[in-house]
């Protein structure tokens, strides 16, 4: 499959129903809902709907993804916490949205409203601007934050998520500051960097390939320690002078707390599989994402990780109370 006719063909896979007359243990005979907290078009949702048909075929039921975009993606973590436990209502996400947000917003529910079903993929990090606008270099865009803070924009997907945590990571790294422009996902902020609103976007290698490929968007540099596969000639930050720092997106399914175990093991069990099938490895990297199986208990320290990283950052006073 190539990578423009990607979207044609995510397009045809969600809903998907399985007609076949096994069913999960444990699990009803109704459809599965996969709650994506952002907009259609980001990483997420790309992960979601990649993995959504072989889930379906694993379990033996329907599943089908739907979006409930907003506040950094509290509104659809939200939606799940206070679903029925029965493995039915499940959130896709990254660590951030259970761990980081709320510690920047009033939320409804905390990290232990939610149990893991496991890991899914996980994508590089990419800096990304208009091949069109100001800047043609990541040197060139740091040493703009650093002469004149605030005077570049950065777009990121929401206040609280990977994106957002990695810019403030990235302005301690490269001594610099930019003003920082968030917002419902990926794609809208995406959008606006087309049209010459902002300077660049801090985003998921998983939302913008499609666009670097078809040079609408320019790749300045990856978050991740080595040059991205995906994107050989894009240097790391290391090489523009920024060492020690790194950031990727780790994407994961949970489900809400009280979730029977017999469930989220048989979930995990179809998730694992599913993400490891040469279909769903080979629509992963056509985006330029890794597949990566996991067990719940592994997630879930990805998820205990996150959360006391973002209580340093609390500490430090570099987490952004949203309004």
């Amino acid at each position: 499959m190539n990578r423009r006719s990607f979207c044609a063909a995510l397009a045809s896979m969600v809903p998907v129903v399985y007609t076949g007359n096994v069913f999960a243990a444990g699990l009803k005979n109704e459809p599965i809902t996969l709650i994506v907290p952002f907009s259609p078009g980001g990483n997420l949702d790309t992960v979601a709907r990649s993995i959504a048909p072989t889930l379906a075929e694993k379990l033996g039921v329907s599943v089908v993804v739907e979006n409930k975009p907003g506040a950094g993606g509290v509104i659809g973590a939200a939606q799940v916490a206070r679903a029925k436990p029965d493995g039915h209502t499940l959130l896709v996400t990254t660590p951030n949205a259970v761990t980081i947000a709320p510690l920047m917003t009033k939320t409804s529910y905390t990290l232990k409203d939610f149990v893991a079903v496991g890991s899914i993929a996980w994508a590089s990090l990419v800096i990304v601007v208009n091949p069109k606008g100001r800047f043609k270099t990541i040197e060139e865009l740091l040493e703009a934050a650093r002469k004149d803070p605030d005077s570049v924009t950065m777009g990121h997907a929401g206040l609280g998520t990977t994106n957002d945590i990695a810019l403030i990571g990235l302005e301690e790294a490269a001594g610099c500051k930019f003003t920082a422009v968030p917002y419902k996902g990926s794609a809208p902020a995406i959008t606006d960097l087309l049209g010459n609103q902002i300077d660049a976007v801090i985003d998921q290698l998983t939302s913008s390939m499609t666009s670097i490929a078809a040079g609408k968007l320019q790749a300045l540099a990856v978050m991740t320690a080595e040059r991205d596969p995906y994107l050989p000639d894009v240097p790391t930050l290391a090489e523009a002078g920024v060492p020690n720092f790194t950031a990727v997106t780790e994407t994961g399914l949970l489900a809400p707390a009280g979730t029977p175990d017999a469930i989220v093991h048989q979930l995990n069990k179809a998730l694992n599989e599913a993400a490891l099938s040469a279909k769903v490895k080979s629509v992963l990297a056509n985006v330029g994402s890794t597949a990566a199986p996991s067990s719940p208990d592994e997630f879930q320290r990805v998820l205990d990780n996150q959360a006391q990283n973002g209580e340093a950052l609390q500490q430090k006073g570099r987490l952004t109370a949203s309004q």
